[in-house]
């Protein structure tokens, strides 16, 4: 294993232990190269968020500044010059291996800009839009990670779906710790309609409304995570078995959330081990079962639903 590789596989155990048990269902080269991919994305959400490996988010001051030379590392790395921070030279390892293309790179700090920005969201085919640049764009290139060609758009379009799914979830598990940074996600349609102000969003006594708007969350995600079960056929067996396994553990957070009502934010909502294994033998069937019978099969149609594949 070189040094890139070496370091991008503690990022990711540092960082996310769900998706690192899940690389680790992945064969030698797709693992080392997901988790590349995965240690650039996080370090440039770690530079905008003021934080460590997803962890202690606080403000920083020269966010603009820090977003403009994250856009210009990016384009020098996916131009073929030599980086000098181990993170771009393994993104520009894998990029340039898997045929990652330029735009999907720039569409995930677009995304971040918007953070940057301050961007609130009116609707939700508007906050679909940022979850498209944080998440959705990345479940994409990791398709390309895992041999998907540029150009198969269905299969695309289905990884697309489960990193919106993931950042839907993501949002409903973390509305009040996001408002108490000053970042609200949550459509403002939604708030208005419960009569919550932006600004009160983490507020104790709107908990019952939080509750409300994070099912609606989580209700919204779950059509992208149907649709993205379609795209496992298109995979090779081991890395459909990883995906599913991450689809599993990501979507029970979701579940968890809404059982938890009011108190899902008096502590950080974590699945158990024993349900991650669960989950991941039930991701293992559904590999096998993409492989064989999924393949025999015609696919569903997609939804009528937001993309921007």
């Amino acid at each position: 294993m070189s040094d890139l590789e070496q370091q991008s596989r503690e990022a990711i155990q540092k960082g996310s232990k769900s998706f690192a048990a899940a690389a680790a269902l992945f064969d030698a080269q797709t693992r080392a190269d997901a988790e590349m991919l995965y240690a650039w994305c996080r370090h440039c959400d770690d530079v905008i968020d003021g934080q460590t490996l997803g962890h202690g988010m606080s403000p920083v001051a020269d966010a603009p500044a820090r977003l403009e030379a994250l856009y210009a590392q990016t384009r020098a790395a996916m131009a073929g010059e030599t980086p000098t921070d181990p993170v771009f030279a393994a993104f520009q390892t894998v990029a340039l291996r898997r045929g990652i293309p330029e735009r999907y790179a720039l569409d995930m700090i677009d995304g971040f800009a918007m953070d940057v920005a301050g961007r609130r969201y009116a609707t939700l085919d508007e906050l679909l839009e940022y979850c498209w640049g944080v998440a959705g764009v990345v479940g994409t290139m990791m398709a390309l990670v895992m041999d998907v060609k540029p150009g198969a758009l269905p299969t695309l379009r289905r990884a697309q779906d489960l990193g919106l799914a993931f950042q839907l979830t993501n949002i409903a598990r973390d509305i009040v710790e996001d408002a108490r940074n000053g970042r609200v996600y949550v459509p403002g349609d939604w708030l208005a309609e419960l009569g919550v102000p932006h600004d009160a969003v983490a507020d104790p006594t709107h908990r019952g409304a939080m509750a409300v708007l994070a099912k609606r969350l989580v209700d919204a995600a779950e059509p992208y995570y149907a649709s993205a079960r379609w795209g496992l056929r298109d995979l090779p067996v081991r890395c459909a078995w990883a995906i599913g396994a991450a689809r599993g553990v990501y979507r029970q957070i979701g579940l968890d959330v809404v059982k938890a009502g009011p108190s899902a934010w008096d502590e950080r909502v974590v699945v158990s081990g024993r349900m991650k294994a669960w989950r991941a033998l039930e991701g293992g069937v559904m590999a096998l079962r993409s492989a064989t019978l999924d393949r025999w099969g015609q696919a569903p149609e997609r939804p009528a639903m937001w993309s921007r594949i």
